[in-house]
């Protein structure tokens, strides 16, 4: 796996970009528009509630980290006609039954949802896991209960292949993982 970039001109770099979105490192100063997704109950249904200022700040930190450590995490998804940070999409290893697994993850404010981004930006970052990652196999962990996550994983070309429950937050939380795997 590619290893963290260094220096500030890096923070600044566009990761991916789609027709209508760029990616890019998220960065202590996103914290505000970071919060407008993970402090909104409805955005968050799926993790059981809005976090709180301490949840994400830790969030954020565990991006950050996931730069250094792998050269990849969950991105600002900025929209190119305004430059505002819409969402966070990007890969992540993740525990999945007994090993752990490349993962592609997205939440966007709400105000962003049903218009095509999430979609758009999940489908860069699969191209990116192979393309750049060299992975042989992607894929997205959703909440059973998620239709709509459970919709973009779709139509990123994923299927479902097995489900899981994880315990988080003290609730069981049944997953289903979609898979895509590289032609």
């Amino acid at each position: 796996m590619p290893q963290g970039k260094e220096g500030t001109k890096a923070m600044e770099k566009k990761i991916l970009e789609t027709e209508r979105l760029y990616l890019r490192e998220m960065r202590p100063s996103d914290f505000t528009d970071l919060c407008k997704i993970l402090q909104d109950e409805k955005a968050m249904y799926a993790y059981e509630g809005a976090l709180g200022d301490e949840e994400a700040q830790e969030w954020l930190d565990r991006q950050l980290s996931r730069y250094q450590k792998w050269g990849f995490g969950l991105w600002a998804v900025i929209l190119k006609e305004t430059g505002q940070m819409v969402g966070q999409c990007g890969l992540s290893m993740q525990p999945w039954k007994e090993k752990e697994v490349l993962e592609i993850g997205y939440l966007f404010q709400r105000a962003f949802w049903h218009q095509g981004y999430a979609t758009e930006a999940a489908r860069a970052c699969k191209d990116y896991a192979f393309e750049v990652l060299d992975a042989g196999e992607v894929c997205s962990i959703i909440r059973d209960t998620n239709t709509a996550s459970q919709k973009v994983a779709i139509r990123n070309g994923m299927t479902k292949t097995d489900t899981w429950v994880k315990h988080y937050r003290g609730i069981d939380m049944p997953h289903e993982r979609y898979v895509a795997v590289r032609k």
